[in-house]
């Protein structure tokens, strides 16, 4: 025989109450660490705006830009940018390479993250330089032999006999081995 049971039954429409509450908590945090880490970027972001003032004049491949997504990122060129660390306060500063991404440095401090990316852009300024020089140096004009007189420059006419010959015997053999295979179907 049972017995009634006194406690109350599992109420539906309280835990749903209670789900949609806990959701809306979360969302709440999400979106205030997601508004913690924009504004980190973009302090960031007004911290570089000197350094790229220095930048020479036809040196048009830095620009501090804010993409939002999942992660943030501050690109400073377009392989080098600042995500957030997963605490929110961590800059992370990587340079993505043809081996992989690799982290340049990382740190909660402001001035480190900004002497990184300065070393960062005199780095990339130099690279440029030597590549801008090295092009210099393999466009120098270079002494090209005069072309062969004709009477040099023959072909030889027994290669293209031997060609067209092997060609003919080729196909024969094709023509032979394919009445042959026919013949043995029957």
């Amino acid at each position: 025989m049972e017995q009634p049971n006194n406690a109350p039954s599992p109420s539906l429409r309280e835990a749903l109450r209670r789900a949609r509450a806990a959701s809306a908590e979360r969302s709440g945090v999400l979106v205030e660490l997601r508004t913690a880490e924009l504004a980190r970027l973009d302090l960031l972001k007004e911290q570089l705006e000197p350094l790229f003032k220095e930048v020479p004049q036809g040196v048009d491949m830095f620009d501090a830009a804010i993409m939002p997504g999942d992660p943030a990122r501050l690109f400073v060129d377009v392989l080098g940018f600042v995500e957030m660390g997963r605490d929110k306060r961590t800059y992370r500063f990587f340079h993505d390479t043809r081996y992989g991404r690799k982290l340049i440095a990382e740190s909660e401090k402001l001035p480190a993250i900004t002497q990184a990316i300065t070393d960062y852009v005199a780095h990339r300024i130099v690279e440029r330089e030597k590549a801008l020089v090295s092009d210099l140096i393999e466009t120098k004009p270079v002494a090209v032999p005069a072309p062969a007189k004709e009477a040099e420059v023959s072909e030889p006419k027994g290669s293209l006999l031997l060609l067209v010959l092997m060609a003919l015997i080729a196909g024969v053999l094709a023509y032979w081995g394919a009445g042959a295979l026919w013949d043995a179907a029957r």
